[in-house]
This record gives structure tokens, C-alpha cells and sequence, in this order.
């Protein structure tokens, strides 16, 4: 089993990366508007994530999975996230990624910036489409707390030296279960409950904090 000193769970959409890739998704099936505005609601907390998350996804019915290569050729990584991932790894630390968005983008995008373990939802896809679905479980709240410990029991690394960082209310439990919670480009209810607020959007001012 690999140890490390501390593990450090990043949100994926608006954190690791600048965009939310299901409203790129939104595009390609020519509905941004509709789902970019589900997405602010649901970061804002202001209805279920889960919910939400199936409403979005069904907007995206009909759109070819060729439609991922464009939408991984549009995401733009956030300042400072790989300097951030290679400062974690010389101080003995790992980085997860824990995201409501999608594998299907993640899966190329975190190795990338340097992040050691992700865990995404997928999109049902049927004869090269998308059937406007969710495959498996939905990775909601409560999930990417729970991955942040069962992550951190792996590597032997205690809760209290794990640090979370997110900016929507999808992330809050995550944020509550970590030693440090920091708020990222921030909605107002993740700024008031996180340890630390992060001003610059820039990965790289996180790093004064690692252990």
C-alpha cells in the first residue's frame, strides 16, 4: 500500500480546471444557456445536486461522443494548478480529484496536471450517443466526503492531514471532513464555512499552506 504524508481533494470543475464541462457538453447540444443556469443553482445550493445533475444530464440526449475530443481541446486548466500538484508531490503528499463532472473528461485532463487518483460520474452512451443519462451511482456530496476519507485511509494519512478545496455546495461535506476546508473561486455559502478563503484565482497560493 503506498503512504504519504498528507492528501490534498480538489474539486474538479471551476477548481482544478476554469470551466464546467458539462455546460461545454450544453454546446455541443446547442443548450448552454438552459444548463449553465441549472449549474449556478446547484453551486449555489440552492436545489439537490443530484437532482440537478440528471435534469442537466438530460439536456444532453443526442450529443456523439466525438463531441468529448472538442470539449477536452476547450478545458483550460487553472493558474497554477500544476505547480501546485508538483510542490504536493516534493513535500511526500497525494492529490485527488473528486468531481460531479464526468470521467469521460477527467480521465485525460487529471493525469495531465499531475493528479494521482479521480473519481468522476460517467455518461450512458448508446450506439455513440448520449441517452441524456448518468451510468452508476451519481457522485453527489456525500460522496466526494466519503472519498476524501477512504482516500486518506489507504494512504495512511490521518483526516486531520487532509486539506479539501472546492467552491460550490457540492463540496461542503468534503470541505467539513477535511483538517483544512479552502473555498476557490468561491459561492458565498462555501466562503462562510471554509477554513480559509483563497483570494487570487491561483492554485499555486495554496501551496504557503501544505504541510
Amino acid at each position: 500500500m503506498t503512504s504519504a504524508r498528507f492528501l490534498v481533494v480538489l474539486d474538479a470543475d471551476s477548481t482544478l480546471i476554469r470551466n464546467e464541462v458539462i455546460e461545454l457538453l450544453a454546446d455541443e447540444a446547442g443548450r448552454r444557456e438552459e444548463v449553465q443556469a441549472a449549474t449556478e443553482a446547484a453551486m449555489r445550493g440552492e436545489v439537490d445536486f443530484a437532482t440537478s445533475l440528471r435534469s442537466r444530464v438530460a439536456a444532453l440526449e443526442g450529443v456523439p461522443v466525438s463531441a468529448f475530443a472538442r470539449v477536452r481541446a476547450r478545458i483550460e486548466p487553472t493558474p497554477g494548478a500544476q505547480t501546485l500538484t508538483a510542490a504536493v508531490h516534493e513535500r511526500g503528499g497525494v492529490v485527488g480529484v473528486v468531481s460531479g463532472g464526468f470521467h469521460e473528461i477527467l480521465d485525460s485532463v487529471a493525469p495531465e496536471l499531475g493528479v494521482d487518483r479521480w473519481r468522476a460520474n460517467r455518461l450512458d452512451v448508446s450506439d455513440g450517443t448520449l441517452t441524456g443519462r448518468v451510468a452508476g451511482e451519481i457522485v453527489d456530496a456525500a460522496a466526494k466526503a466519503s472519498s476524501l476519507l477512504e482516500w486518506a485511509a489507504e494512504l495512511g494519512v490521518a483526516p486531520r492531514a487532509t486539506i479539501a478545496i472546492g467552491d460550490g455546495a457540492n463540496d461542503l461535506q468534503m470541505m467539513a471532513a477535511a483538517g483544512l476546508g479552502l473555498a476557490f473561486n468561491a459561492k458565498p455559502a462555501v466562503r462562510a464555512a471554509a477554513s480559509l478563503v483563497i483570494g487570487p484565482q491561483n492554485l499555486a497560493e495554496v501551496i504557503a499552506l501544505l504541510p
